[in-house]
């Protein structure tokens, strides 16, 4: 029964913990883990703020474009646009959580990384997305003890 608890878990969230968190080669410091928690929502703020006039100006030529681009434009930019919206508003939907250091903050940002790898793939940026998630879950979960349910 001992050898079990060597393998990773089935649960996705098990497996990511079990190799970003036990398995990692790397543990951040418990000072450094503290930042990230208490500065890290601020930094969220601020990008999503930054990330705003950049969103409406994406829509609102993309929507210019549609026309220009024929069906097939319309189609590839409506859902890669969608995976765009559905990411930034979990992100925005976990602030409140991550200021107070709840779960349910974390579990918000921890989709809205998901959403983002995802959006990465579909977008033809594997490296990069699949590199930006591992540095993004890493980072997640080096710190997910330190919220609370």
């Amino acid at each position: 029964m001992a050898e079990t608890s060597n393998q990773p878990p089935k649960d996705m969230m098990g497996f990511l913990e079990y190799y970003l968190v036990q398995k990692a080669p790397f543990q951040l410091p418990d000072n450094a883990r503290e930042a990230i928690v208490k500065y890290g929502p601020w930094v969220v703020l601020v990008l999503l703020v930054l990330t705003i006039p950049a969103l409406l100006l994406l829509l609102g030529i993309g929507t210019a474009l549609v026309p220009f681009g024929g069906a097939a434009y319309g189609v590839g930019f409506g859902y890669l646009a969608l995976f765009v919206i559905v990411e930034i508003g979990l992100e925005a939907a976990s602030l409140p959580g991550l200021f107070k250091r709840k779960m349910s903050g974390w579990t918000l940002m921890f989709w809205s990384r998901m959403i983002g790898l995802v959006y990465s793939l579909l977008a033809g940026a594997i490296l990069s997305g699949l590199i930006g998630a591992v540095i993004s879950f890493y980072l997640l979960f080096q710190v997910r003890a330190l919220y609370k349910s």
